[in-house]
Parts: structure tokens; C-alpha cells; sequence
């Protein structure tokens, strides 16, 4: 199941350095674009982001458009279970 949805990247996290610290890249000044993605990848959703699993063991945080209700909403109208 896939989901197109406008988003702009915030954080990606590229794994953890010699003191087990996270490695961290934050990107501001972006744009939102349209993507079309797996729900499979979406480990959770808050107020501003979508915290997505991606390639190399990396995790993203997404800002979207929208609010979380609307979000919510979406997922459930495809008939996305949330308790």
C-alpha cells in the first residue's frame, strides 16, 4: 500500500560515530515536494514529522503538509487499522 503525500526532509540519521553519538544531518531551507511512499516505511507519525526507515540503515525525518488528524484520517479511510 502506498500513500502520495507532500513532504520536505528535516533530519536524516546516518548511524552512530566511535561514542555510540547519532550522526545527524539537518537539512532547513527545503521544499515540499509530492512523493508517493510505501506505508510499510513509516515507523510513526507526530504533529510535524513522518519518521521513515530508509536505504543503509538510515531513518529520515519528513515534515508534511497537513496536520496529523488529516494524516490520521487518510490512513484510515484506506482502511489502515489504528487503535
Amino acid at each position: 500500500m502506498f500513500l502520495e503525500i507532500e513532504v520536505k526532509l528535516g533530519i536524516v540519521f546516518h548511524g552512530y560515530d566511535k561514542e555510540n553519538k547519532e550522526i545527524e544531518e539537518t537539512f532547513e531551507g527545503t521544499d515540499f515536494m509530492k512523493k508517493i511512499i510505501s506505508i510499510a516505511r513509516i515507523q510513526s507519525i507526530s504533529e510535524k514529522y513522518i519518521l521513515i526507515t530508509s536505504s543503509h540503515d538510515r531513518v529520515m525525518y519528513w515534515e508534511y503538509k497537513g496536520t496529523m488528524e488529516e494524516l490520521k484520517q487518510r490512513l484510515l479511510n484506506i482502511d489502515l487499522k489504528i487503535a
